[in-house]
C-alpha cells in the first residue's frame, strides 16, 4: 500500500496528543470514574461466569465442552468491558472493533479446517449421538469410542488400533451406534438340503436357540424359511439378546447349529451341480 494512503504518526505527535488529553479539565476525575466502571464490569463478569458455570452443571453439558464455553464467555465479556470503558473515556471503539473483525476474519480463514472440526465437536457434544465406551461406525471407521475431544474423536478398533477421526467428518456423515439400545437382534441364515424335512430343521434350530441362556424369550425368536435357492433351502433365525452379549450369542449359535444338524442327520449344502447319467 502506498505510504501516502495511511498518515504517519510520529512519537512527538503521540506524546502531544496524550498531553492534551491529560490537560483536559476533570480528566483525573473521569479516569477515576473509568477505573470504578472497570471494577464494576469485572465484578459483573465474574457473576455472569459463575451463572454460566451453574447452568453448565444444571443442564448436564458434556465435560469436554465446559472449558470451551467458559473461555468463549470470558472473551466476550472482556471485549464488552473494554468497549464500555473506552466509550466512557470518550474514545471511539469503532476502529478497535474494525481491526478485531479483520483479524478474526483472517484467523478464521487460516484455520477453517480446524474450525469445522471444532464445530463438529460441539455438535457431537451437544446432541450426544454416542458416548465414551460405545461401539460406533462413523467417518468410515468402526471402533469403540475412547475419547470425545473438541477437534478429534479417538476410537479403538477391534484389532487394537487407535484412530483419531476429525469431528467434522463424523458430524457430516451417518453415525451408527451399536450400543445405543439395551437389546440387539442376532440374524443368522442357514442353507439346508431340500431332502431335510422343514419341521425337523425348524425344530432343531429352535432347540439350539431356546437352549442358549443368553437368548431372550421376549421378543420371541423367529425361525422361518427365507428363500428357495438352486441347491438349498435358506432358513433365517432371528434371536434377541442383551447388547453386550451380541457376539457371544452370534458365534455360539453358528457353532451349535452345525453340531445339531450333524446329530440330526441334516445336510448343510453349498452351491453345487448334480449330474445324472441315464443309461439307455
Amino acid at each position: 500500500m502506498p505510504s501516502d494512503v495511511l498518515p504517519s504518526t510520529s512519537p512527538e505527535e503521540i506524546t502531544e496528543t496524550i498531553g492534551e488529553l491529560i490537560s483536559q479539565p476533570h480528566f483525573w476525575n473521569k479516569l477515576l470514574c473509568a477505573a470504578v466502571l472497570l471494577v464494576c464490569c469485572i465484578v459483573v463478569t465474574k457473576i455472569l461466569t459463575a451463572i454460566v458455570d451453574r447452568a453448565i452443571v444444571r443442564f448436564h453439558v458434556e465435560k469436554s465442552l465446559h472449558a470451551f464455553i467458559r473461555t468463549a464467555v470470558k472473551i466476550l465479556l472482556w471485549f464488552i468491558t473494554v468497549v464500555v470503558v473506552l466509550s466512557f473515556l470518550g474514545i471511539d471503539p469503532t476502529s478497535l472493533i474494525a481491526v478485531l473483525s479483520v483479524v478474526g476474519l483472517a484467523v478464521s480463514l487460516a484455520i477453517q479446517g480446524t474450525l469445522s472440526n471444532l464445530a463438529g465437536g460441539m455438535l457431537i457434544l451437544a446432541t450426544k449421538p454416542f458416548k465414551v465406551g460405545d461401539y460406533i461406525e462413523a467417518g468410515g471407521v468402526s471402533g469403540t469410542v475412547m475419547e470425545i475431544g473438541m477437534v478429534y474423536t479417538k476410537m479403538q478398533t477391534v484389532d487394537n488400533k487407535t484412530i483419531c477421526v476429525p469431528n467434522g467428518e463424523i458430524s457430516a456423515e451417518k453415525i451408527t451406534n451399536y450400543n445405543a439400545q439395551t437389546q440387539r437382534r442376532v440374524d443368522l441364515k442357514f442353507s439346508v438340503s431340500y431332502d431335510a424335512p422343514l419341521e425337523l430343521v425348524k425344530n432343531t434350530l429352535g432347540q439350539v436357540v431356546r437352549g442358549h441362556q443368553m437368548v431372550l424369550t421376549e421378543p420371541e425368536p423367529l425361525i422361518r424359511v427365507n428363500a428357495y435357492n438352486d441347491s438349498s433351502i435358506e432358513y433365517i433365525v432371528r434371536a434377541w439378546c442383551a447388547t453386550e452379549n451380541y457376539w457371544d450369542v452370534y458365534f455360539d449359535l453358528m457353532e451349535q447349529a452345525k453340531a445339531a444338524f450333524d446329530r440330526g442327520g441334516i445336510e448343510m449344502t453349498y452351491n453345487h451341480l448334480n449330474v445324472h447319467i441315464l443309461e439307455k
